[in-house]
């Protein structure tokens, strides 16, 4: 078992692209870090980087206090699980999880043990006479966990090993690889670019975006408090909801639109880095879940501003109602802080055409075409440098 640790590590190739910028990222020990980004963001290459894959081309990479910038992926002593199972289709289970022992050219008693032992913490016990064909794919997605656990690795990596699963067993294996990793007790580093598998999964999240690192923290410290407007735009779903805005005089209130909503004293204390921005243009942020339809929770104190706007469109989930809505408030551009308009639909980020997103009760009374307020708790705003996207605080 070991550490791992990137310090200022990047990647640049022969043609002058440079995939990953000066990432530096400190992984415990048995700590199951996950990479997190839409599509040419450079987590694969990072990644490939930490197994030996890639060569770095600048920064240095430790693994268990080693530098191992030089060193060969067959003496890094780490085991890496692909999108694609890669089993043997004529061997059985048995002999597919043992292969890389029986290369190793231990007994045959000391690999039957190995296997009988991944198999018990996999749950593979009784396939393991099986040929992969005769297996689900959760159960061939195993035995290829299985094939990197049997070796003892000091490091487990993993790229994107549940995209090839349908949606419901995608959600059933995400509980079950994060289970096997804490079993196991290494380092492991996962890359996705599923953010709903990021947050369940990971103890820490690394999010990427253009090749640089954007944040890393705990799951919901990036849910709560985003860095920036990359991160607030990447993580959540239904995405955050961000507006050009601008501050009123002594940051009294944010105008969104044409409407206002007050900003307490409280919140301007706690939040010094408002006063700057008093009578200037900035991004605000709202979840989803802080839009509430038809104005403040009876529990909640008076707050002064609400947003109204025309209901485009509702979305029934059984547990909770989607409700899409317009006003005359402009979205910030996610071009400004690299993310292409189109790649942003792509991954899921924003909708196509609406305004907004709000949460609300499964059984709310609520029709499209329908003009509705939203109360909207102003603790809960997110406020965004216009020009850089970083997060005021």
């Amino acid at each position: 078992m070991a550490s791992i640790t990137l310090d200022r590590v990047s990647k640049r190739y022969p043609n002058g692209f440079q995939a990953v910028h000066d990432l530096s990222i400190d992984i415990a020990d048995g700590e199951f870090m996950v990479l997190v980004g839409p599509s040419g963001c450079g987590k694969t290459t990072a990644l490939r980087m930490v197994a030996g894959l890639e060569d770095i081309s600048s920064g240095t990479l430790s693994i268990g206090g080693r530098v191992v910038n030089e060193v060969t992926p067959r003496e890094r002593d780490v085991a890496m699980v692909f999108q694609n199972y890669a089993l043997y289709p004529h061997m059985t289970v048995a002999d597919n999880i043992g292969f890389s022992l029986k290369l190793r050219k231990l007994s045959k008693s000391e690999t039957k043990e190995k296997v009988r032992a991944a198999a018990d913490v996999l749950g593979l016990t009784e396939w393991l006479d099986r040929k992969p064909a005769q297996l689900s794919g959760g159960q061939r997605q195993r035995v290829a966990m299985g094939r990197a656990i049997v070796r003892d690795p000091r490091v487990f990596l993993m790229d994107e090993p549940l995209s090839n699963l349908d949606a419901k067993l995608r959600v059933e294996m995400r509980a079950e690889v994060a289970r096997i990793q804490r079993r196991i007790g290494v380092a492991a580093i996962y890359v996705t670019h599923d953010q709903t598998e990021a947050m369940t999964m990971g103890d820490r999240v690394a999010v990427l975006g253009g090749g640089r690192l954007q944040q890393c923290d705990q799951p919901q410290v990036l849910y709560d408090r985003p860095a920036n407007l990359f991160v607030a735009a990447f993580i959540g779903s239904p995405a955050m909801n961000l507006y050009r805005a601008a501050l009123g005089q002594g940051s009294a209130s944010v105008h969104v639109g044409s409407q206002s909503i007050s900003l307490p004293e409280s919140l301007r204390r706690g939040r010094p880095g408002l006063v700057r921005y008093a009578g200037r243009p900035v991004v605000v942020g709202i979840r989803a879940e802080d839009l509430h339809l038809g104005g403040p929770p009876q529990a909640a104190e008076v707050w002064d501003g609400c947003l109204e706007g025309r209901v485009e469109l509702i979305e029934s989930l059984g547990s909770e109602m989607l409700v899409h809505f317009s006003f005359d408030a402009e979205r910030a551009d996610l071009k400004d802080v690299g993310v292409a308009d189109g790649e942003a639909a792509e991954e899921g980020w924003v909708g196509a055409s609406d305004t907004g997103i709000a949460r609300a009760e499964p059984r709310a009374a609520v029709t499209i075409g329908q003009m509705v307020r939203f109360g909207v708790d102003p603790d809960r705003l997110h406020f965004f440098d216009a020009g850089t996207g970083e997060a005021i605080v």
